[in-house]
């Protein structure tokens, strides 16, 4: 299941569908061809010199890595996200001192603002996303939409009538990275309002996926709702139909296929698991998405409608991505660090570095053992490693 806090707020969220931003933009996606100049997009950058340990280089060669904390929040969340700011510079960034940047379909406030500077030592953006990334795309048919969200309802599929969730799974799934906010980066951190981190990091994240060629780096493996993508997995196979040379030659198609753990869900997603990476935490190379199999399979999705006829979200979508066109070895299981989206947990037995969470538990509430894909993949990863 994706997660985004756009969820959490009916009359929030009710606005954003009809929300008209202050900056107009004269150029079409980039995604359809054209591009967006930065010097068009409203944004705002802070910069406060850092104190002796935020100062502190991080790897032992002094060199840093092109990567950024970033974000998809609105003002409202500022509490919940003060609390992921705060844990998050506590256990990591106050030693590394990496750039945060902000997006919103709407200018930030002051207050915000005023926040967030007190939280960090760090650079930090305020960026604004333009009309063009968030609206729905004019090729859906909007009764055809809402006809659709009515019977994901039906099924009890969870923020399927919400407008504004639909566009931010699909901004979230191929239009963040073509941002001129991260032109000049290569890694991101994403984070979440509301969200904890409970053990200390000691090393720099980005280096080490440089240093060890890895393209993606997650915490939590779930199950997404099968009733949510009933078509994503044929349209997928289109798509590789399509491209089969975009397939990476180790890729990860077991774990997305399997049908032995939870055949019902492989059934009502037309031949995918429904395995999934929890993408509100992942850490990973902006490049694999700017790459050719990657854009390209994402607007090969766009166009199909899916996003709006169905709730394919933004985790399902760069779990299939990265588990077609990258290499397994390339994807990193971030075991070490603890990491809570309710109601799911990523819980390492470190004695001395973790405090908060209980060893290895995966999530808190009732029922919720079968939600979990790790089996799935450690199955995959011990076949491939013997």
């Amino acid at each position: 299941m994706p997660s985004i806090h756009w969820r959490k707020r009916p009359l929030a969220v009710a606005l954003s569908c009809i929300a008209v931003f202050s900056v107009a933009l004269l150029l079409l996606l980039r995604s359809t061809g054209t591009n967006i100049d930065p010097k068009r997009i409203a944004h705002d950058v802070f910069r406060k010199k850092p104190g002796p340990t935020a100062a502190q280089l991080p790897p032992e060669d002094g060199k840093r890595a092109k990567a950024a904390l970033i974000s998809l929040v609105r003002n409202s969340e500022i509490d919940q996200l003060k609390q992921s700011m705060t844990e998050l510079e506590a256990v990591f960034n106050h030693k590394f001192n990496y750039p945060w940047i902000f997006f919103n379909d709407e200018p930030f406030d002051e207050n915000f603002k005023k926040v967030t500077r007190e939280l960090t030592n760090a650079e930090i953006q305020y960026e604004q996303i333009p009309k063009e990334h968030w609206e729905v795309p004019s090729w859906i048919n909007k009764d055809l939409m809402y006809a659709s969200f009515d019977k994901l309802a039906s099924e009890n599929v969870q923020y399927s009538n919400m407008v504004s969730y639909h566009q931010m799974c699909r901004w979230n799934s191929g239009m963040f990275y073509k941002h001129p906010a991260l032109d000049d980066y290569k890694w991101y951190w994403r984070v979440e309002p509301n969200v904890h981190f409970y053990c200390d990091i000691d090393y720099d994240v980005f280096r080490f996926m440089e240093k060890n060629n890895k393209t993606y780096g997650f915490t939590i493996n779930l199950y997404d709702s099968p009733q949510s993508l009933p078509t994503l997995w044929p349209t997928t196979e289109e798509y590789i139909d399509a491209y089969p040379e975009y397939l990476a030659p180790d890729n990860s198609m077991e774990w997305l296929t399997d049908a032995t753990n939870r055949p019902h869900h492989n059934f009502l997603a037309h031949g995918y698991s429904a395995c999934h990476f929890w993408s509100n935490f992942e850490i990973a190379d902006l490049d694999f998405w700017r790459g050719d199999a990657y854009d390209k399979y994402f607007e090969y999705l766009d166009k199909s409608g899916g996003f709006f006829y169905e709730r394919w979200g933004d985790a399902p979508v760069h779990s299939i991505g990265v588990g077609l066109f990258a290499d397994k070895s390339q994807v990193h299981y971030f075991d070490d660090i603890g990491y809570n989206h309710i109601p799911f947990v990523n819980c390492p037995d470190l004695p001395g570095k973790c405090r908060g969470c209980v060893p290895n538990e995966f999530f808190r509430g009732v029922g919720l053992e079968k939600e979990n894909c790790m089996p799935v993949w450690n199955k995959m990863m011990e076949k491939a490693n013997k």
